[in-house]
C-alpha cells in the first residue's frame, strides 16, 4: 500500500467518523440550537475529510479542482445556513432546553 493510498484511507474513515458523530448529535441533543451545531462543525470537517481523501484517489487535475471548488463552498455556506437556522429558531421562540444558556 503506497503512502497515498494509506492517507487517503485515514482521510476518509475520519471524514465518515466526523460525519456520524454529526448524525448522531442531531439525534441526542435537546433543543434545535444545540442540533444546528451539532449538523454544522464536525459534518463540515468530515465532509472536507472525505473529498481530500477523494481528491488523494483521482488522477486528473480537473477533478481535483473540482473537489477544491466543492470544499470551499462548503466550508462557505454550512456555517452561514447553521446561523440562519439557528436565527429563525431564536425568533420563532422555538423553546431551548433548561440546560442551553441564551
Amino acid at each position: 500500500m503506497r503512502a497515498s493510498e494509506l492517507a487517503a484511507a485515514v482521510a476518509l474513515l475520519t471524514g465518515a467518523a466526523l460525519c456520524l458523530t454529526g448524525a448522531i448529535g442531531l439525534q441526542r441533543f435537546p433543543d434545535i440550537l444545540v442540533r444546528m451545531h451539532a449538523a454544522a462543525k464536525p459534518v463540515s470537517l468530515g465532509i472536507v475529510l472525505l473529498l481530500a481523501g477523494a481528491a488523494l484517489r483521482v488522477h486528473g487535475v480537473h477533478d481535483v479542482l473540482e473537489i477544491v471548488l466543492i470544499a470551499a463552498l462548503q466550508l462557505l455556506t454550512t456555517p452561514i445556513a447553521a446561523h440562519m437556522v439557528g436565527r429563525a429558531a431564536f425568533r420563532a421562540g422555538e423553546p431551548l432546553d433548561p440546560r442551553t444558556r441564551r
